[in-house]
């Protein structure tokens, strides 16, 4: 069976270089920046001081003491002009580098040909092992350096096909900017936060969520027995608003659905006229319904 590659055009690159680069993010982001190392990248996220999602993002090590942030194309200007503002009188350089790199997304069943390709660099997805390889290229590069090591082009919405099942969420497309919550969308079971890494923008709530046990609602991978509704979608149990479509292609989906909607059986919950069917994936860590909340 051949391995895949889809290119993802709506994700960008920013790099952080400078002696102070691993201190710099440490302070802002939600995952330890002193783990990542040449075979080691970090999944994050940047808050708001409240606590709610800004950003996602891929922290890896390029060399030369640089990180590449891996995150959203259309919101990277505005991360790049947030990184600056809080630069101040760290020894560090935030750059742009959308025009001149491309993300693509390898998977299948062996991915190793996606490492050590010159002139690229390439990590192992830290969220989940099914998620493959993630490369960085030379803008109108990477079809070329992964077909020469074998890889079969495919689609973005093929890479969707092997997230959503899996329930992962993919930034702003099922995470709602200054609202949702990381531990709602999965962070903590995914390796997007450090819970030992002291301090950063948004920590105290995102703690706070943790251990007094305020998760109401989760982002879960749903079935569609339908049409597929747009994102944003009302999702309905007996009338009831219970949660909302996020991300889906063909007849998979993600929605975020009140724990207890997700969790009951036997009663359809629809998206408009499209029942869907949530799935609880074998990373996903929930609650005992019986245990009493915080």
């Amino acid at each position: 069976m051949p391995s895949f590659f889809s290119l993802l055009p709506h994700r960008s690159v920013i790099s952080v270089a400078g002696a102070d680069r691993i201190e710099f993010l440490q302070g802002l982001i939600s995952n330890d920046t002193r783990k990542v190392a040449p075979d080691h990248a970090i999944w994050a996220a940047l808050l708001t001081p409240q606590g709610r999602f800004l950003n996602d993002m891929f922290v890896a090590d390029a060399g030369s003491d640089t990180f590449f942030v891996e995150t959203e194309r259309e919101r990277a200007p505005a991360l790049v002009k947030k990184l600056k503002m809080y630069k101040l009188r760290s020894k560090v350089a935030v750059e742009d580098l959308g025009a001149a790199l491309e993300v693509a997304a390898v998977f299948g069943d062996d991915t190793s040909g996606a490492f050590g390709i010159e002139g690229a660099v390439s990590f192992a997805d830290p969220r989940l092992g099914m998620l493959g390889v993630r490369v960085i290229a030379p803008a109108g590069q990477a079809a070329t350096l992964l077909s020469a090591r074998g890889f079969v082009e495919a689609s973005l919405a093929s890479y969707d096909a092997l997230r959503l099942p899996l329930g992962v969420p993919d930034g702003s497309r099922d995470l709602q900017v200054e609202k949702a919550l990381l531990l709602e969308n999965g962070f903590d079971e995914l390796n997007g936060v450090d819970w030992k890494k002291g301090c950063y923008m948004g920590q105290e709530l995102t703690a706070r969520t943790k251990y007094r046990a305020l998760i109401r609602k989760r982002l879960f991978p749903v079935k569609v027995e339908g049409p597929l509704p747009e994102p944003g979608t009302p999702v309905h149990r007996n009338g009831e608003e219970v949660g909302e479509l996020r991300s889906g292609t063909g007849d998979r989906a993600l929605a975020m659905l009140r724990l207890d909607a997700a969790r009951a059986g036997g009663t359809a919950l629809m998206a408009g006229a499209t029942r869907i069917v949530p799935e609880i994936p074998d990373w996903m860590h929930l609650p005992d319904p019986g245990a009493p909340s915080g």
